[in-house]
């Protein structure tokens, strides 16, 4: 350009924070942090119940609204696509007890433009034999699993998990990762909270 300045158009970083603050009343939950998030990568934030992860990942969810400080997806401040590229799993989500796990699945992919098909969030998260199961019949293990193909159903290129093996057993525990370190290899960015020091 005539100014001599270079613009950058490969950014590196899928998410910017700079700056975040966040306070309830007097209580401050995220006190003025900052940190990039690479493309491709899985970024965890590790820390105690009540250190703000939760309320760090709402802000970069954009759910909750910052008190001050900036957040940039791709570079820019985040859109209404922002919503369609990215994939959820909430630390608690209630499902409809008397709803399939193949009608969950079918409910939630309407939300979207493009999503990916039954048969492969079925095969990806390996729920093909629970299918027909009602929702109130399945196990803690399966129903995270649900959980995690709800996350994907849209094929997110973020995904923001917010403590996804808390309370599984060893088994569940290492089936939720497999598939996230699925997700990784596919070139997905995935963030997640945890406050186990192995799992980060």
């Amino acid at each position: 350009s005539q100014t001599g300045l270079r613009i950058m158009s490969d950014n590196p970083y899928i998410i910017e924070v700079r700056n975040l603050k966040k306070s309830y009343n007097k209580h401050i939950a995220v006190n003025d942090i900052s940190f990039n998030i690479a493309k491709g990568t899985c970024f965890g934030l590790l820390g105690p119940n009540g250190a703000g992860k939760t309320t760090t990942v709402e802000l970069l969810e954009n759910i909750i609204t910052p008190d001050s400080g900036t957040i940039l997806y791709k570079g820019k401040d985040r859109g209404r696509q922002f919503n369609q590229e990215i994939g959820i799993q909430f630390q608690h989500t209630e499902l409809l007890n008397y709803l399939t796990v193949e009608e969950t699945l079918k409910t939630f992919a309407a939300f979207y433009h493009k999503p990916l098909s039954l048969s492969a969030i079925l095969s990806l998260c390996t729920l093909e034999d629970i299918r027909k199961n009602m929702n109130n019949k399945i196990s803690g293990g399966q129903r995270q699993r649900l959980l995690l193909g709800l996350a994907l159903l849209n094929d997110p290129e973020l995904l923001f998990l917010d403590e996804p093996s808390t309370g599984l057993d060893p088994h569940a525990r290492k089936n939720i990762w497999e598939i996230i370190q699925g997700m990784k290899k596919k070139g997905k960015t995935v963030v997640l909270t945890t406050h186990y020091m192995e799992e980060a």
